[in-house]
Order: C-alpha cells, then sequence, then structure tokens
C-alpha cells in the first residue's frame, strides 16, 4: 500500500516550539527553519495532518504558519523532562497526545516520552556530546545527561547528514539502525534571483558596495569568524576595500570579544557586521556578494552552502564535518584553522573568473539535489515505518 494511504487519516505531532519562539523573536534558526520549511512540504504533499505542538507557550505564530487553530499545547518541557528521568515515569500528557495525534515528531530536540505514541526525533548533530566547549556552559552537564536521556525515548532518529549519523551513533550509544538521514532542503526562492532595483535599496540601507564577501550564521565558537576575520587581514588592503567582509548573524553566546574586534575602528569600510536581516534581505545579500565565506569549525548539515548555491553563490568552505559531504567538489574547501589558507581561497575567487563560473555551475546543479519535497517524502517512509 502506498505511503499516502497509509498516512490518509493519520495524524502527526509535530514539535513546533523552538520555531514558534523564532517566529515570535522574528530570528529564525537552523531547527526553526527545518521545522517551518518540513512542515509546509508535509502539507503541501496532502493526506497528512500536521499538528503543531508546544512545550508550555501560548505564542500563537504557529497557527499563521500551519492554519486552522488547532496546535496543542502540552507541559514545560524542561521540568516535565527532568521530572520523567528521574521518576522513570512519562509526565507528559500522554492521554492529551493520544486523542489528537497517532506519532509524534520532535522535529525541535525536545522530545518527549509519551504512552501509546510512537515517537520520532530529529537530532541535527551530537555537538552538546561531542563538543561540550560549544555550548553555552550554564548547567551544561545537566543538560548533555537530559538530551541523551531524552534521545533514548524516541522510537527513531532522524539526522541530516551521514556525518551527524555516525555521530549521533558513537555519542548517543543507539545502533545504527535507529537512525535514518533525510537531507535537508532548499527553498525554491533561493533559484529566483532578486530584482536590481531591490538589491540596490538594499544595499544602500545597509552602505554595503557589491562583490564582498559573506559569511551567514549566529556568532558562536564553532562558526569560526574569528578565524575568518584574520584570514579577510591578512588580503592586501587594496583588495580588502574593493572585496570588505560582511558577517550577517545575530550574537550568540561567547561572541563578545569578536563583536568588538568587528566594531574597532580601523575596520571601518572593511568588515560590516549586519546582525539579524529578513529573508529578502539575506538573498538580495547573496545576490550581490562576490562569495560565500563559511568555514566553519563543526556543522551537521551547513544549510546556508546549499542556500548560496541555489542563488548562484560562489563558496568557501571547511573541509571537515558533514561540509565535505554535502558540497561535493561545487566549493572550494580549506581547512577552518589556517587563516592563510582561507585568504588564498578569497584572492582566487576575487581574481579567477573562470573558477567563480565553474564553481556556480557546479553549486547550481549541487543545489537541484536537495530539495524539501524529498525530506518530506523521506520523514513520511520514517513515519509509515513507525505506524
Amino acid at each position: 500500500m502506498a505511503t499516502k494511504q497509509i498516512l490518509s487519516e493519520t495524524k502527526i505531532g509535530f514539535g513546533a516550539t523552538v520555531l514558534a519562539r523564532g517566529l515570535a523573536n522574528n530570528a529564525l534558526d537552523g531547527i526553526g527553519t527545518y521545522t517551518l520549511e518540513l512542515g509546509r512540504a508535509l502539507a503541501a504533499q496532502g493526506n497528512i495532518d500536521i499538528v503543531p505542538t508546544l512545550f508550555g507557550s501560548t505564542d500563537r505564530h504557529v497557527d499563521e504558519v500551519f492554519g486552522d487553530e488547532k496546535t496543542l499545547h502540552l507541559r514545560r518541557f524542561a521540568t516535565t523532562a527532568l521530572g520523567t528521568a528521574l521518576c522513570g515515569v512519562s509526565l507528559f500528557d500522554s492521554k492529551k497526545a493520544n486523542t489528537r495525534f497517532s506519532l509524534y515528531h520532535a522535529t525541535d530536540h525536545l522530545i518527549p516520552k509519551l504512552r501509546g505514541v510512537p515517537v520520532v526525533a530529529t537530532i541535527m548533530d551530537a555537538i552538546p556530546l561531542s563538543h561540550p566547549e560549544w555550548i553555552r556552559q550554564n548547567q551544561a552537564a545537566l543538560k548533555r545527561w537530559l538530551f541523551r536521556r531524552t534521545a533514548s525515548w524516541a522510537d527513531h532518529i532522524i539526522t541530516i547528514s551521514e556525518f551527524s549519523k555516525r555521530e549521533i551513533v558513537e555519542h548517543f550509544n543507539v545502533p545504527p539502525e535507529r537512525v535514518s538521514v533525510t537531507p535537508l532542503g532548499v527553498d525554491e526562492r533561493y533559484f529566483e534571483r532578486v530584482d536590481e532595483q531591490t538589491s540596490g535599496t538594499i544595499l544602500k540601507k545597509f552602505s554595503l558596495p557589491r562583490d564582498f564577501f559573506l559569511f551567514i550564521g549566529t556568532l558562536q565558537p564553532r562558526k569560526n569568524v574569528e578565524t575568518l576575520l584574520a584570514a579577510h587581514r591578512q588580503l592586501p588592503v587594496s583588495l580588502r576595500r574593493q572585496h570588505p567582509l560582511v558577517v550577517v548573524g545575530r550574537a550568540g553566546w561567547n561572541c563578545d570579544g569578536l563583536v568588538a574586534s568587528m566594531r574597532e575602528p580601523e575596520n571601518d569600510g572593511l568588515v560590516f557586521w549586519l546582525n539579524y536581516v529578513s529573508d529578502l534581505e539575506k538573498r538580495a545579500l547573496m545576490s550581490c556578494a562576490l562569495g560565500l565565506s563559511f568555514v566553519s569549525l563543526y556543522e551537521g548539515f551547513g544549510l546556508p552552502v546549499i542556500e548560496a548555491f541555489a542563488a548562484q553563490l560562489p563558496v568557501i568552505t571547511a573541509n571537515t564535518s558533514s561540509l565535505v559531504e554535502v558540497t561535493g567538489d561545487a566549493a572550494l574547501s580549506v581547512n577552518p584553522t589556517d587563516p592563510a589558507e582561507i585568504a588564498q581561497a578569497m584572492v582566487q575567487l576575487a581574481t579567477d573568473n573562470g573558477l567563480r563560473t565553474e564553481l556556480i555551475d557546479k553549486g547550481l546543479a549541487r543545489a537541484r539535489h536537495y530539495t524539501w519535497a524529498r525530506c518530506a517524502e523521506a520523514t513520511r517512509q520514517i513515519y509509515k515505518s513507525r505506524l
């Protein structure tokens, strides 16, 4: 029987707590984007009814995304999960869940233990366990213990790259057959060029020239922006002025020094920090940049890279974690700890038109392989296996 027939009468609980926070603050992170785009793609394919589920929140933004005021509110996650982990008995609202859906998908790392309802959990990466130095340190040991414990409540785990699967199997101590890989997608809007008038208005708003190096991501240690700044400083001054570095991303944690260095007077006209920008502004910046410089130390997938490919923007990226797997030969891969190697790649992009054209063509072809429709269909197959 086809998947759509099996799921025709099935309601899926859909974790939307992180998405709701992002919508309320106008600042979607990777998890929020995944939840939003996957939810839309599942709904578009039809024959499946998503029930957005919030833990301890009265936020109504998700109703605007998924329609129909059908959001289910459960108890606050942290205290309920901790109580469940300590006493061994589910304190979640299993009875309420049973009346609303047949399967629960924890898209946002908030994984409940439900009685009588199978749980599928998406875990993007194993960073809290594999690299605890890259997460906030308040109650870090407790959070790591609870994360591992809640992950054990999932009947099946979804992750977003083969690299992340290997990390999850190792650090969460789960068998490989309990983990499936569903790569992320890129929305069609990234393939559409932003018109010149709109792009010009946005450049003027931020006082930017064209042909800058662009970074997109939350400012935090693993994003490696300090090394990127050091690499940009190694460029000849004339090249730096012609191709300044534009950093787009809200301040995360442990980034005070980085923010201060981007605001130094000697950076005037050479480095710009734009904080958070709208979706249209981000796409306009991609259309006006010389290249995306994304030399993160660790990524479960690296969605900005695929978005840049779709926007016909050449990419410099790290030769580590999932990034090589995701980019193939469509990007310039560098050692993310070597500023000189990153700077050399920047010079190549700035001076070699043939290389830029080759990377644009390869990147565009690569981006076509990553769609939210494929991600949604693979996810439906996992739902089918658990029902």
